[in-house]
């Protein structure tokens, strides 16, 4: 089998921490060759572990791509609002693209790249990795083999876990939509991906409502100071005093969260970056704009409706679901690994207990790379489970529903899409 070459832009805790590290454990399969990030320290961390040359790390995307092409594919792992540009750039000089979601926070920019992947046929699959899990594909082949009868209608829930929100949505990159995404787009484009895939339809109409509830000045302890560390007098009680997320936290979600937090991983390290960084400050002293609870209702054109949750205020994170059909109903709980199926013929319950690792979605990321190989390998001739035009669906999803939540109306997905095609 041909070993695929890639080249990766964003170094950082999703391109450089979850999908490069498959390259290590799976040297036969795929090698990075190039790399550009703006953080130096993360380059040489990079190049040291992938064997990268020296005149193939770049302190940014356009030089990489100013050159000649240097890999049969390209990773695009930046903020949101940094992936439109290089990835057509990447099309347009051959490359095939794996990039990391969102597409971007513009619905007219997705639009445009799904017109590029099929303008210039190549794979161009979105790291919507949930439908690379063993408990959704599970789900999905349960729904196919019609153990419960014709689907229905779908419950599902997005626990954010309480201090995710806090780490990623308040103090970190995703807590302002003016300069990343709204939250229904950053962080829950997995799961209008997962909910369209299960229902196998269009989505005809959506409606949503949520807030920003908590996490804002109003909601700060008396005496609350603008950093942790700058003698917080609720420091014992406050469930997101800063130290306590970072230093003390020691599950495999700690380590990550230490190398996000500062380049010295160390206690003294993370300390001296919660002193006066991003990570440090109070959450109810931030920037974010950000809804911290959201519900969105879906109808799709095979008459299926859907009701989504998404909120902060959970203890763990994952997605719980439960699901109606005709004739049975399956509930599944991602975090326990557990899927029940119960059948309204013998009223009897089947339980599925997976053991898969959580870490890396599930699964999700691991699998997400296997198959972007297996799809650059084949020049784009194989079927992959995603895709840019079918991600491009399910992104305006998410943005019809930021736009109901704004708008206090019912959006209808055919005129939205109309009026953005005709917006240009």
């Amino acid at each position: 089998m041909k070993k695929i070459t890639a080249a990766l832009i964003g170094a950082g805790q999703r391109g450089g921490g979850a999908y490069a590290p498959y390259a290590l454990q799976h040297p036969d399969d795929i090698q990075f060759v190039a790399v550009a990030d703006i953080d130096p320290e993360r380059i040489e961390r990079f190049q040291k572990d992938h064997g990268v040359l020296n005149e193939n790390c770049y302190l940014n995307w356009e030089d990489l791509l100013a050159g000649p092409k240097l890999a049969d594919a390209i990773l695009i792992c930046t903020q949101d609002k940094m992936h439109y540009e290089p990835a057509l750039k990447a099309l347009e000089k051959g490359y095939h693209v794996l990039m990391e979601k969102p597409m971007s926070p513009d619905p007219r920019e997705c639009l445009v790249m799904g017109e590029y992947a099929e303008k210039y046929n190549r794979v161009f699959s979105i790291c919507h990795v949930l439908r690379y899990t063993d408990f959704f594909s599970t789900i999905k082949q349960i729904i196919t083999e019609g153990k419960i009868g014709k689907l229905v209608s779908i419950q599902h829930t997005e626990n954010v876990e309480h201090r995710h929100q806090a780490h990623s949505f308040v103090r970190g990159n995703w807590s302002d939509s003016e300069v990343s995404s709204p939250m229904i787009l950053a962080k829950s484009c997995h799961d209008m991906d997962i909910l369209q895939w299960l229902v196998d339809a269009d989505c005809t109409k959506v409606s949503s409502f949520g807030s920003l509830t908590h996490f804002r000045k109003e909601s700060a302890p008396e005496g609350a100071p603008k950093y942790c560390l700058d003698g917080c007098p609720v420091q014992d009680s406050c469930p997101y005093y800063a130290p306590k997320m970072y230093i003390e936290r020691d599950d495999w979600v700690g380590e990550v969260l230490r190398t996000v937090v500062s380049n010295d991983t160390s206690d003294e390290g993370v300390l001296r970056a919660l002193k006066s960084g991003p990570y440090g400050r109070c959450v109810y002293h931030c920037d974010n704009n950000v809804v911290d609870h959201q519900v969105v209702n879906m109808e799709f054109a095979n008459e299926v409706t859907v009701a989504f949750t998404m909120s902060a205020f959970t203890y763990e994170g994952g997605r719980s679901v439960k699901l109606m059909g005709t004739h049975g109903q399956i509930r599944g709980d991602m975090e326990k690994n557990v899927i029940e199926v119960t059948s309204f013929v013998t009223r009897e319950t089947e339980t599925i207990t997976l053991d898969t690792d959580l870490a890396g979605h599930g699964g999700g990321d691991t699998g997400i790379m296997s198959d972007f190989v297996r799809l650059v390998r084949s020049d784009g001739k194989e079927e992959g489970l995603t895709g840019a035009g079918i991600s491009v669906k399910s992104h305006l999803i998410a943005f019809a529903a930021e736009k109901s939540r704004l708008e206090s109306r019912v959006i209808l997905m055919a005129d939205y899409i109309n009026e953005l095609k005709n917006s240009n």
